[in-house]
């Protein structure tokens, strides 16, 4: 396996995002290991909030959320997926699986970190690894909030999806800030389309974050269904508090909260909520307002 490792240099002085990094090691499945990068803001002993993100963005994604809930006396989690941020790169997209995501944040988070009492927050592809590590060991979460993201099981693929997952296999060039860019209602400045280009210092590294849509399991035969069936299975069981905040201006997964109102058995009686005036990076949109949300949500529960 060839890996890349983004300089450090790429993020010095990034707006807003004075946060120290931290790492830790995870098996590749082949014998060597990948070094994964993880912020972790707050007291040690403040109650766990993780925050996942999804493609192609890493955690500055939520630079605006970690110091509400912080100042709130939360610990904060906040790790970069394999292949994104200042994680390790494996170079080749042959590399990358649902279940080798899966294993590496379950390895990073439990083995690793020993998480628990967690309130997870999880967005895009935060989603489908993050329900998988739920359905596994429901014990260690407290709460879950899912914004934007889904766990699909061979159907369902939106018209808007397809085109993003077209797009993301035949592309030349793979812009991640201008996507990033492109997912909000609201923009970004041309230094915080730098800072979500900064682990990419060419199209080498990105081999990640051009796989990940074609991962997806939208066909029946794609090999991740059956895992994601069974995680369904264990998510019908699931009654702890289990808060559902999509944003009401992303065409990819529009219409996907329903399932989990029709499904999972801890969302009964929530303050459900719909984020206004956020695109699919709604943490870039509203990151304050949902942070505030989230505590309000944590006290009443």
């Amino acid at each position: 396996m060839d890996v890349r490792r983004t300089p450090d240099e790429r993020f010095e002085d990034l707006p807003d995002f004075d946060f120290e990094p931290h790492y830790l090691e995870v098996a590749d499945g082949e014998g060597a290991t990948l070094r994964i990068h993880y912020l972790d803001e707050g007291p040690p002993s403040g109650e766990v909030v993780l925050l996942l993100h999804g493609e192609p963005s890493w955690s500055y994604l939520y630079r605006r959320m970690i110091p509400v809930l912080t100042g709130a006396g939360k610990r904060v989690i906040a790790p970069d997926l394999v292949g994104f941020g200042r994680s390790d790169k494996p170079t080749e997209t042959s590399d990358y699986t649902y279940a080798r995501h899966v294993d590496w944040m379950r390895e990073a988070l439990f083995t690793h970190l020993h998480l628990d009492g967690i309130t997870m927050f999880c967005q895009d592809w935060g989603g489908l690894i993050g329900l998988r590590l739920v359905a596994e060991e429901p014990d260690r979460f407290d709460r879950v909030c899912v914004a934007n993201t889904g766990l699909p099981v061979g159907h369902g693929a939106s018209e808007a999806f397809i085109a993003w997952r077209d797009y993301s296999q035949n592309a030349e060039h793979f812009p991640v800030g201008m996507i990033v860019a492109g997912g909000t209602v609201g923009g970004l400045s041309e230094s915080e389309v730098a800072a979500y280009d900064a682990p990419f210092p060419d199209q080498s590294y990105t081999a990640g974050a051009r796989i990940f849509p074609a991962l997806v399991p939208m066909e029946p035969d794609n090999p991740a269904v059956p895992d994601n069936v069974a995680a369904w299975e264990s998510l019908e069981r699931f009654d702890r508090p289990f808060l559902v905040a999509f944003s009401d201006g992303d065409p990819i997964t529009r219409g996907g909260d329903r399932v989990f109102h029709d499904r999972v058995p801890g969302t009964a009686g929530q303050p459900h909520t719909t984020i206004e005036g956020a695109g699919h990076f709604l943490q870039e949109d509203k990151g304050p307002l949902i942070a505030e949300k989230l505590l309000q949500w944590m006290d009443a529960h």
